[in-house]
């Protein structure tokens, strides 16, 4: 009698490992970090910023635009790439909230400032993240504005909200609309989704937010602090890191 082969045959299903190894490698890693800002960058800023020669920067992106986590984009001859969409960038912010952090001891005040700052507020990718992206979306729970009963979503006082703001959310895209995003720094959901990224743009349109440097941290204006307390009753201390 045969003997019955007892390997595991792989269930047919999405290629999960393979995402997985793109991403197990550090510098393909910090190249999708450092695309969380929501720009696209060249192959020599990458480079530059994970530490690695030009070449082995080129052969890193060159893998990760096969395995569909970026996109490239070619302006005359210049080659720039970026995340493929919001759906990654939500992705790789998930996975920083549950991997542990290795990063050293900042060395200096301003080290410690920047690391301070993006904890703080900051973008991901289009929409806004840290401890005031996790109390604006804790808020609107709290408002009735989001509804956590059958999964995050927006409800008719959402959207009334939104109206009377003046936020215009994208419709007729593939996007959806609300969706939550694990902050890699407070480890509690943020809002993401075509909502999040509309309320982001609005809260820079109307100067609530401001960069800071060519970080992806953000600060809250006064102009920001006093919008904030009005719509959502939220505190000047927690709006602001002084």
């Amino acid at each position: 009698m045969d003997r019955m082969n007892t390997r595991p045959a792989h269930a047919a299903g999405p290629d999960l490992a393979s995402v997985a190894r793109l991403l197990a490698d550090g510098t393909r890693a910090a190249f999708c970090l450092a695309l969380l800002d929501g720009r696209a960058w060249t192959a020599t800023e990458l480079a530059r910023h994970a530490g690695v020669a030009p070449s082995t920067a080129t052969e890193h992106l060159h893998a990760l635009v096969r395995g569909n986590l970026l996109a490239e984009e070619r302006q005359g001859r210049h080659r720039y790439v970026r995340l493929a969409g919001p759906h990654v960038a939500e992705l790789i912010e998930s996975l920083a909230a549950l991997a542990p952090d290795r990063a050293p001891a900042p060395r200096s005040l301003s080290a410690a400032g920047r690391r301070q700052a993006l904890a703080h507020a900051r973008t991901c990718y289009d929409h806004l993240a840290g401890t005031v992206g996790v109390a604006i979306t804790d808020a609107m729970t709290e408002g009735r504005l989001l509804d956590l009963d059958h999964g995050l979503g927006l409800t008719g006082a959402g959207a009334a909200w939104l109206d009377e703001l003046g936020v215009t959310v994208p419709t007729g895209t593939r996007r959806p609309s609300v969706r939550s995003c694990l902050d890699w720094t407070e480890r509690r959901p943020h809002l993401a989704g075509a909502v999040g990224a509309a309320l982001c743009r609005h809260a820079f349109d109307a100067g609530w937010i401001t960069p800071i440097g060519t970080t992806r941290a953000v600060a809250v204006t006064a102009v920001g602090r006093q919008a904030l307390r009005h719509h959502l009753g939220l505190s000047d201390a927690l709006l602001s890191r002084e």
